[in-house]
């Protein structure tokens, strides 16, 4: 089986829900291992729990039979750690307490802090908060400029899991991605069959980055803001891109976000495929773009502005999405001239703006929308600028 994924974010709550959870304790050395009472860890935040962790970890991984490992209440200090598998049997971490990681990003050699993999039948649960300290990142220059955003560390990686649940946990203020679930083995980032469900992310990027490679991936029940929406890309950037194919985003709502649910694709670069992306049951409230396709996406003017996209965009719906738009722009669909969008469409579109600009408007280039229902508004009724603004 595949992961199921829960997420929140800044305050982020992340629920992987899986398949397979721990059921009682018994033979070959299961049951549970706390870590203060059994190797003397402290919660005084100064102490690291790494050590200590590792080897519970070790410990219960090597049983035949089901194992839970213990982090209780209290604050801890965490440097890094990776839990490898695969283990002997399924395995549970319950984190009650608080774990920090250290605030220097200079720290980190890698970028990530804690990583689970190649574990299937795993649970991460208990109501716990991971820390990432994150605000010193914060306050250097933006990555416009440099290259060490990508080496920042990510809060909590989940590579190569099967049949996983992360559910009631809390990831703050991470100094890149708070949760990065990778599936894949010889992917940077695809995902099969995540979920993402029941979480509230408020968050100074996407809510939800939907990266190449992704596959049969749900959305649901998400609350999203602040934060850049959830956001399908950016795509086409690198050579060798895996195929986009099966995201459904539904029953979600967005608050004072920069956009609401996006496909975002880079010009003039390489080629990818997007295909059977249905966003539905959105709400949206003041958000500034809700409802956006952008085959033009060039963050810091570092594209081929001029050039078209040359990731294709085929099968996407957007049914029963309604709400305020804090600009007129509430509907914008640009794609590739050279690559048109196919089989769009639009179902049941109520979304409002009151300004000074004027009321909601929708905006189309190279795309021929299927509509139906209530469609406000008129669907690709106003023109597009000469230069477009720049979305993040």
């Amino acid at each position: 089986m595949a992961i199921q994924f829960n997420c929140v974010s800044s305050m982020l709550i992340l629920v992987l829900l899986s398949i397979s959870s721990v059921e009682g304790q018994g033979g070959g050395g299961g049951g549970v291992i706390d870590v203060v009472a059994k190797f003397g860890s402290k919660a005084d935040e100064k102490r690291d729990l790494s050590k200590p962790l590792l080897v519970a970890w070790k410990e219960a991984c090597a049983t035949t039979s089901p194992a839970k490992i213990v982090i209780p209440k209290g604050i801890y200090f965490l440097s890094t750690a990776t839990l490898d598998g695969p283990c002997k049997a399924p395995i549970e971490l319950q984190v009650e307490g608080t774990v920090k990681a250290l605030a220097n990003p200079g720290a980190f050699k890698e970028p990530k802090w804690i990583t689970f993999n190649r574990i299937e039948n795993f649970k991460l649960f208990g109501g716990g908060l991971f820390d990432g300290q994150g605000t010193t990142a914060y306050k250097r220059e933006g990555c416009k400029n440099h290259d060490y955003c990508g080496s920042l560390p990510i809060n909590l990686r989940f590579d190569f899991l099967t049949n996983a649940m992360i559910q009631d946990i809390t990831t703050k203020d991470s100094k890149q991605f708070h949760v990065n679930p990778k599936h894949r083995w010889d992917s940077h980032r695809g995902s099969d069959g995540v979920n993402v469900l029941n979480s509230e992310i408020k968050t100074g990027d996407d809510c939800v980055s939907i990266g190449d490679g992704s596959k049969n991936l749900v959305i649901n029940g998400v609350t999203c803001g602040p934060g850049h929406g959830i956001s399908i890309g950016s795509l086409g950037l690198f050579k060798n891109e895996e195929p986009v194919d099966g995201v459904t985003v539904k029953n979600c709502s967005f608050t004072n976000t920069s956009n609401g649910v996006r496909i975002k694709t880079w010009p003039g670069a390489e080629r990818g495929i997007c295909s059977n992306i249905h966003f539905e049951d959105i709400t949206v409230t003041n958000v500034s773009s809700p409802i956006i396709i952008d085959q033009k996406y060039c963050p810091w003017n570092k594209c081929k502005i001029n050039e078209e996209s040359k990731v294709k965009l085929s099968n996407i719906s957007f049914k029963n999405i309604h709400g305020t738009s804090a600009l007129p722009e509430a509907v914008k669909i640009i794609c590739s001239a050279t690559l048109p969008c196919e089989n769009v469409e639009l179902a049941d579109i109520e979304i409002t703006h009151s300004g000074p600009t004027g009321p909601a408007v929708s905006q189309c280039s190279n795309v021929k929308p299927k509509v139906s229902g209530k469609q406000n508004p008129a669907p690709c009724s106003a023109p597009l600028p000469a230069k477009p603004t720049p979305t993040a």
